[in-house]
């Protein structure tokens, strides 16, 4: 059952040869890793104007120059992040270039930082989507946190697919919404050269704002940052383009970039120009599309296609999540399961993972998209700015053909970086300290790990011409664990003869039915004369307790002979696989209490049902 499902769910499984047809074309690239980056404008400027607005109406005018230094910062990041892709084309952006710059735990402050930072892209965005939905029906508001979920679930499956059927649903949306932003910006500025729309702003550019202070400016810019969130995306991704790799995800960063600097300039004047305050029940991207289109079809599909994009913006941390996540693991910083495939050639253990945490935070902050934005931000910038700057080292390690001009971009962007991460602390301590929490928590789960693989590394590695310590055994005790006498318990105790020296019989009884439990030791005696059957009493209806404590001291009086110590587990397995569910699992449980002794064998003896 669960396979047809799983079959029904994600499709066919895909041979290891396909993966060249998953590859991304620039087209379809920018509908996948771009979706983040362009949703953000939808709230960038709303953001940065909810910050001025606190001081008043006037200090609104302060959105352009705010705007005009965010559009600084994405140029450098963008210039940045293109050389990023030419130098590390095997995916991992800040993580890769921060460990090979700056050293490991560097690299893992970017790592462990964009695994956070992709669960809250999915957080934020889909939270954002949710709002979207719920400000067109209202009474859907009470059921905000329950879509959120259902859409996370939704993206989730999409990609268990592969990229190439998620990228084909993502690009009605993305290029739904471009055609929509670019048609307001366009008609909007249009009815201003014509007279249409009336300038409605506060403050006119250049005049003096009473109260307005550089801290309440870089708050503004602070908040106003996380419309460049997502940028980095396609730097983690360049493994899943289409040849030449580098080149086509560098060019797909430009036309993101762009697209993404056209939009955010635009919206922030035009909502300059209108005089929109932000407001608690209407988001400055609707009052701007009212005030452009009216009430009329083309605001209802803006509202339509923001809805969309904000909802698919979370594709971005699930294309970009588990390519990261395999970096992590191929480095011995995250389990080994996150480098294998799942059928349909995507690294699905990071695809579940991500929406597993995108889950939790939403529950946690019940999917409030505002309580998240500052933490998203520093999961940003704090990558930003040790890619940037480890990029500064890189060249002067490299040099190459106009180095000094490559880093003095790195610097710049790295500095901006900086500015931001400290003015994030500063300002926004209340939302971003879990930040100092979490991340220690992640070095430490990364290193214990590190650890870990090291160590059993240690214990499995052969060391050339040394011979392996094997020990020589004069015989072999079988212990046979047995329920009742059936076919199973009669063909494992015939197996474990073939193989045993010495084969003991164990059954433990109960209470309930002593007379059952002296007809089942009678049985088996006149089975099998020739076995020692044992009979351990359990007053407290255990299983495990009594097996464990009996193996042991049968492997203790083994060793003493110099005997190796074998459990066989009878079980039988069902025609169908569904059938399991019927039966107890009492032979799991025991292997898992035996696996914790180092000198018992435990084996499994299987008997297949034919109905």
């Amino acid at each position: 059952m669960w396979r047809y499902l799983k079959r029904l769910v994600i499709g066919k499984p895909l041979k290891t040869m396909d993966e060249g047809g998953q590859a991304l074309t620039k087209f379809k690239a920018l509908a996948l890793l771009s979706s983040d980056a362009l949703s953000s404008v939808a709230y960038g400027t709303e953001q940065i104007t909810t910050v001025l607005i606190a001081l008043s109406a006037a200090a609104l005018m302060y959105q352009l120059y705010v705007a005009a230094l965010v559009l600084v910062l994405l140029f450098a990041i963008t210039m940045s992040y293109r050389q990023i892709i030419r130098a590390y084309p095997s995916g991992g952006g800040a993580y890769v270039v921060a460990s090979t710059n700056w050293g490991r735990p560097a690299g893992l402050v970017a790592g462990g930082s964009l695994l956070v930072d992709y669960m809250l892209t999915v957080a934020v965005s889909v939270t954002s989507g949710t709002e979207a939905i719920t400000s067109a029906v209202p009474a859907l508001v009470n059921y905000q946190v329950l879509i959120a979920v259902l859409i996370v679930i939704a993206i989730m499956a999409l990609n268990l697919r592969g990229m190439r059927e998620s990228a084909s649903f993502l690009t009605f949306p993305v290029y739904f919404f471009i055609i929509m932003i670019i048609g307001m910006i366009l008609w909007g500025i249009m009815n201003i050269a014509s007279g249409n729309l009336t300038y409605h702003a506060s403050a006119a550019i250049g005049a003096p704002v009473k109260g307005m202070t550089l801290v309440l400016f870089f708050r503004a810019f602070s908040s106003g940052s996380s419309s460049l969130t997502g940028v980095e995306a396609i730097s983690n991704a360049v493994p899943n383009f289409k040849r030449p790799k580098r080149r086509n995800a560098a060019n797909t960063l430009a036309i993101m970039a762009i697209v993404l600097a056209i939009f955010f300039g635009g919206i922030t004047y035009l909502s300059y120009y209108l005089g929109i305050k932000p407001q608690a029940d209407n988001t400055v991207l609707s009052q701007i599309a009212t005030a452009v289109f009216g009430h009329g079809l083309f605001y209802y599909l803006l509202q339509l296609a923001t809805a969309l994009i904000l909802a698919v913006a979370a594709n971005t941390g699930f294309s970009a999540f588990p390519i990261l996540a395999y970096n992590l693991a191929k480095d011995k910083f995250l389990p080994h399961a996150y480098m294998d495939r799942g059928d349909r050639l995507g690294y699905s253990n990071g695809i579940i993972s991500l929406a597993v945490g995108a889950i939790v935070l939403i529950i946690i902050f019940h999917g409030k998209t505002t309580l998240l934005i500052p933490l998203y931000a520093v999961g940003v910038f704090v990558p930003f700015t040790l890619s940037q700057s480890g990029m500064i080292v890189h060249w002067l390690r490299e040099r190459g053909e106009w180095w000094w001009l490559k880093s003095a971009v790195n610097l710049l962007g790295a500095l901006i970086s900086l500015v931001l991460v400290v003015f994030l602390f500063a300002l926004h301590f209340g939302n971003v300290w879990p930040y100092l929490i979490v991340m220690p928590l992640l070095l430490y789960m990364f290193y214990r790990i590190h650890v870990h693989y090291n160590r059993v590394a240690a214990q499995l590695r052969v060391v050339a011409k040394e011979k392996a310590e094997l020990h020589d055994y004069d015989g072999a005790t079988v212990i046979v664990l047995v329920s009742n006498v059936t076919r199973v318990t009669a063909a494992a105790v015939n197996y474990a003869r073939s193989i045993g020296d010495y084969v003991i019989a164990m059954h433990v009884s109960f209470d309930e039915n002593p007379e059952k439990e002296h007809k089942t030791a009678a049985e088996f005696k006149s089975t099998f004369p020739d076995v020692r059957f044992v009979d351990i009493h359990s007053s407290y209806r255990s299983i495990a307790t009594p097996t464990l404590r009996f193996c042991d001291v049968i492997a203790k009086r083994a060793a003493e002979r110099n005997f190796s110590t074998t459990v066989l587990v009878p079980q039988f397995v069902p025609k169908k696989p569904w059938q399991n569910i019927l039966h107890n699992q009492t032979s799991l449980r025991l292997r898992a209490v035996l696996n914790s002794r180092e000198n018992i064998i435990v084996s499994t003896y299987n008997y297949h049902l034919k109905e």
